[in-house]
């Protein structure tokens, strides 16, 4: 508790360091080293308070050290010797720490063994309004450097104005930063993220883009899915257009998924175009399914390139109505070959018109709708003649 106690004084009262100072000294004071080095240090005592160099004991995070790795190099200094250092276990540095017989802390050191930043990777850029940016990158290589890593986002217009650092990396999420204001239009920026620590710095590919060019939504609002009369495999989604979008001049086309509610499997509708409210066809019945929407807004005052996708909305869930055929069986072999019959001869059509409905086509969906309903109602008499024949 007292060792931990000195820890934290140590690292955050630059006073006590220098009293410390009067005891003893540690050479070299908070070394950064690549992993692999071997690291000698020495303790040097105050001759003034009596203490003999044979008498003293290392500790690295607390453990003390063998005293094979020790020296003594004089009445008033031990040294120690490290040999191939790992990466330090913690990003604020390895406490390496000299100590009297008695225990007591005389110096300290903060050992920092990692490896120089590689070059961050996959920096991606996106704007919710067009007033705003956000830039998000991956750090190089394993990502890993076992020391303090910090990461500069800077960008500055392509052809003039002066470098600019992101000043707001607090959005939650690692390797991200946040430019709230200030950002002109119609003229591309260049954008690149510098990594450095105390053993190297490298920078970013830059990229080049106009705020216009990469603008985003929210998820389109107030998903709804609801049944299309009794047909039993269709469902209809409606949305709204997303908030943000109605100040701009623009263009939205919208994608479709939606699964089965015991599957993960999604499966994607693109032809959705600019409507707001689409027919999926060719269900199962009976069924419940999770439907999703998203947005990409396109012809952003005037840019000819697309934005860039939304998230996807929250899940809506909804059923298919169970099917006619299968809640009014019959075991009466008539029946069973009638309906056989009626596969038989509608199973072309069928086949072609299930293919041609699938996703949002006006066109077939109409003609799918009419072949529903007129394959219901013939049920419906079929049953009815059959009903008429036992009475």
């Amino acid at each position: 508790y007292i060792y931990l106690i000195f820890i934290y004084l140590f690292r955050k009262q630059h006073l006590i360091r220098e009293i410390m100072y009067k005891v003893a000294t540690i050479y070299p004071q908070d070394p950064a080293l690549p992993i692999g080095s071997s690291l000698t240090a020495t303790c040097s005592v105050n001759p003034d308070h009596g203490v003999h160099a044979g008498s003293l004991y290392w500790t690295l995070n607390g453990k003390r050290l063998p005293s094979s790795t020790y020296s003594v190099l004089s009445p008033t200094v031990l040294s120690v010797t490290l040999p191939r250092l790992s990466g330090s276990r913690q990003r604020s540095g390895d406490n390496l720490v000299c100590h009297n017989s008695g225990g007591h802390v005389l110096a300290g050191s903060c050992i920092y063994v990692g490896m120089p930043p590689e070059k961050p990777v996959d920096l991606t850029c996106w704007s919710r309004n067009t007033k705003d940016l956000t830039c998000r990158w991956a750090p190089g290589g394993q990502g890993e450097t076992f020391i303090k890593t910090k990461y500069t986002l800077k960008y500055k217009l392509r052809w003039y104005g002066r470098e600019k650092e992101c000043e707001d990396y607090s959005a939650g999420e690692p390797y991200t930063c946040y430019i709230p204001r200030d950002l002109a239009l119609f003229t591309p920026y260049e954008i690149w993220v510098e990594a450095s620590n105390q053993l190297g710095t490298a920078t970013s590919d830059i990229i080049y883009l106009d705020i216009l060019d990469v603008v985003t939504t929210d998820p389109p609002t107030d998903v709804t899915v609801s049944r299309v009369g009794d047909l039993e495999d269709q469902l209809t989604v409606r949305w709204g257009t997303p908030p943000a979008l109605k100040d701009f001049l623009f263009q939205a086309k919208y994608q479709i998924r939606y699964r089965l509610e015991e599957s993960s499997d999604w499966k994607v509708v693109d032809d959705v175009g600019n409507q707001t409210s689409c027919r999926l066809a060719g269900l199962r019945p009976g069924t419940v399914y999770f439907v999703q929407v998203r947005c990409n807004p396109v012809g952003i005052l005037g840019s000819r390139k697309a934005g860039i996708w939304s998230d996807w909305s929250h899940p809506t869930a909804a059923s298919t109505p169970h099917s006619e055929r299968l809640l009014t069986g019959s075991c009466d072999s008539k029946v069973g070959q009638q309906n056989s019959t009626l596969r038989r001869d509608l199973k072309q059509f069928f086949g072609w018109v299930r293919k041609h409905a699938y996703g949002c086509s006006g066109m077939s969906i109409k003609l799918y709708d009419q072949w529903r309903v007129w394959l219901q109602k013939s049920h419906k008499t079929r049953n009815q003649v059959l009903q008429g024949d036992k009475s």
